[in-house]
């Protein structure tokens, strides 16, 4: 994990207001969620109450949206992993898989539920 992933999954997890080069944390205090943004698009947001995670590529299927994607998803979702196969985006979390879609939320379960 790069190091400014490190840096954005602590202020994640502190609840916190963070920005470095092209990648911003916000916290909202009257919804307790935290979003995140990549080149000022929201990728990610996460509910601290329901821990659950919506994730977006926001149109942008890069490498790098993919690796903050899957550095968010290691601190609040341990073990789901964004990954692509022939040019598409999937999601896998204890042996199961679903395609990635731009404002997918994923709920705070043992298996992959998509809200």
């Amino acid at each position: 994990m790069r190091k400014i992933e490190r840096q954005m999954n602590f202020a994640i997890s502190n609840r916190g207001n963070w920005s470095s080069s092209n990648t911003q944390v916000s916290y909202n205090e009257n919804t307790n969620c935290s979003s995140v943004y990549l080149h000022g698009h929201q990728i990610a947001t996460f509910d601290h109450n329901l821990k659950a995670v919506k994730l977006s590529s926001c149109g942008w299927t890069t490498n790098t949206t993919k690796s903050r994607l899957n550095a968010i998803l290691d601190e609040v979702k341990w073990g789901c992993k964004v990954f692509q196969k022939n040019f598409e985006w999937f999601v896998s979390y204890n042996g199961q898989t679903k395609d990635f879609f731009d404002g997918m939320i994923l709920v705070d379960a043992n298996h992959l539920e998509v809200a």
